[in-house]
């Protein structure tokens, strides 16, 4: 198999924030940190789907690496070829022009605090590749690009 082959079937890596602990989003959600551990535990990351847009039908890749860490929860994936919806997202993603994140999810565990919700427990379903995040600091970028996250 040529280099040009198995890059290809690798897919497209990416990496980004899905979430950031203690940041308010457009629709008033606040997630603590920590509120992806038990889902996080229980699934992993190839429990969580990665949708384009939050389609359930337009699923386009798969994560391999999720971690909370002093920032909020890190994810790390590739987006596939085996759909015209995957490789639109691909295509759309390599051209910068599709690079947020949002997270599809039940909270488990939440409070009141004046108008937010804080969200302490979270089951995580999908991070969906979406135009425009709810919280608009959840970004991507195609790895081997600018490093969305200091390790």
């Amino acid at each position: 198999m040529s280099d040009a082959v198995a890059a290809a079937d690798a897919g497209l890596r990416i990496e980004g924030y899905a979430s950031l602990w203690g940041v308010a989003d457009l629709n008033g959600d606040v997630v603590a940190k920590g509120a992806f551990a038990d889902s996080l535990a229980k699934t992993g990351a190839a429990g969580v789907r990665m949708l384009h847009q939050h389609e359930a039908r337009a699923v386009v890749g798969v994560w391999e690496e999720m971690v909370e860490d002093e920032r909020g929860l890190w994810v790390r994936g590739r987006i596939e070829d085996w759909s015209a919806e995957a490789r639109f997202a691909r295509a759309l993603s390599r051209a910068g022009a599709l690079d947020g994140l949002s997270i599809g999810f039940r909270a488990a565990k939440a409070r009141r605090e004046g108008r937010l919700r804080v969200l302490t427990r979270v089951e995580l379903w999908e991070v969906s590749l979406v135009t425009f995040p709810m919280l608009p600091g959840a970004r991507f970028s195609v790895a081997g690009g600018p490093c969305s996250r200091s390790r």
